[in-house]
This record gives structure tokens, C-alpha cells and sequence, in this order.
């Protein structure tokens, strides 16, 4: 997108699978992206395990925060 003003950041989470987990995860560690279990990025390098399901947030190229999640959140 061309713009002439500033883009906020934004926040996108995905619902995957285990196996989508697993391939994106991969990707994530090959091409050495920062990453965190929690949104608040106390927590580097650490997939977030909440029940059965994993978790984990990192940055696109633009800086927008990007989370994969094989359970869905509970509210």
C-alpha cells in the first residue's frame, strides 16, 4: 500500500492447525524472527502452551504484531 501518512500498527491473530503451527513456527526460527509467548514481549523466545493448544506472537516486516494460536482465545 502507498500512503502518505503514518499506518498504526496493528494486531492479527490466526487460528491454525497443529501441523500449520508447526510449518510457521519453522519458518519464524529459520529466517530468525524475534518471537514471544506473551503480547507484552516479556517472554522472548518461548511458545506460550495455554491448555492443550500453543501460542506465540511476532513482527511483520511492516512492524505489524502478528499472533499464531492452535486453540482459540477464551473470553
Amino acid at each position: 500500500m502507498n500512503t502518505t501518512g503514518n499506518v498504526a500498527t496493528q494486531h492479527y491473530a490466526f487460528l491454525v492447525s497443529e501441523a500449520q503451527f508447526d510449518e510457521s513456527f519453522a519458518k519464524i526460527i529459520e529466517r530468525q524472527q524475534p518471537y514471544w509467548a506473551d503480547p507484552y514481549r516479556r517472554r522472548p523466545n518461548e511458545v506460550n502452551r495455554i491448555g492443550d493448544g500453543r501460542l506465540v506472537y511476532f513482527e511483520d516486516p511492516s512492524g505489524h504484531f502478528l499472533e499464531i494460536r492452535t486453540r482459540p482465545s477464551r473470553v
